[in-house]
């Protein structure tokens, strides 16, 4: 499908199951490759990104092989009750956009429409990139502090 679809994105998300068995193959360096090629300049792509408190030792080397493809990787995570330590994770990469990332909100929604979300605002946009001190280290090796 990617192939057939090249720069033709904006945003790719992919809420992939567990890097066990058969959906292992959407986390390894190749199934970035076609995603990178199907984003347009400028666009994300967001996956899976487990949790830091269970699964550092498997979100580092995928952050490191695909940091050449993508201008910005980040990592970024959110609270689910639901699942393994109360965290899910997201590694977000960045094509182009001149290394900006995803930190920032470009835009925050209207006022009329931040009273009916029961989650998002801005301030919890850019606090989901705040790692714990362990979790920054062992992701991103001293380079990011």
């Amino acid at each position: 499908f990617m192939k057939e679809n090249q720069a033709a994105f904006d945003v790719i998300i992919t809420d992939s199951s567990d890097p066990v068995g058969p959906a292992c193959v959407l986390f390894e360096t190749p199934f970035y490759n076609a995603m990178h090629g199907s984003l347009r300049e400028g666009g994300i792509v967001c996956t899976q990104g487990e949790c830091v408190w269970l699964h550092v030792d498997l979100i580092r080397p995928l952050v490191k092989s695909i940091e050449p493809l993508f201008d910005t990787v980040e990592y970024a995570y959110c609270t689910i009750p639901s699942y393994p330590s109360g965290q899910i994770g997201f590694v977000i990469g960045m094509k182009g956009g001149g290394g900006k990332g995803c930190k920032v909100p470009l835009r925050e929604p209207e006022e009329e429409v931040q009273k009916e979300l029961k989650y998002y605002t801005p301030e919890i946009h850019q606090a989901s990139f705040v790692l714990p001190a362990f979790a920054k280290r062992a992701i991103f090796g001293d380079e990011r502090g």
